[in-house]
């Protein structure tokens, strides 16, 4: 498992790619959506979201700035 800090300003756009690993979101602060496949979800401190492997996905709609903690299983391969 590996784990990281990931950051999205108010209005930002979210450009990551599919990973090769499970990942779970935890939002530390920030409100916006995130797309899992096709569907959207509303995140805000305290959601908790899980992305399987492989699995299309990508948070919009920001409009606070977004501070997520992201767990990588197995850990992301550099």
């Amino acid at each position: 498992m590996s784990l990281g800090l990931y950051s999205l300003p108010a209005g930002g756009v979210d450009r990551q790619k599919p990973h090769t690993e499970d990942e779970v979101y935890y939002i530390l602060s920030g409100r916006g959506q995130i797309r899992v496949g096709n569907e959207d979800h509303a995140v805000q401190p305290g959601s908790v979201v899980f992305v399987a492997a492989s699995v299309e996905h990508r948070f919009h709609s920001i409009t606070e700035g977004l501070n997520v903690l992201v767990f990588f299983a197995p850990a992301e391969s550099v």
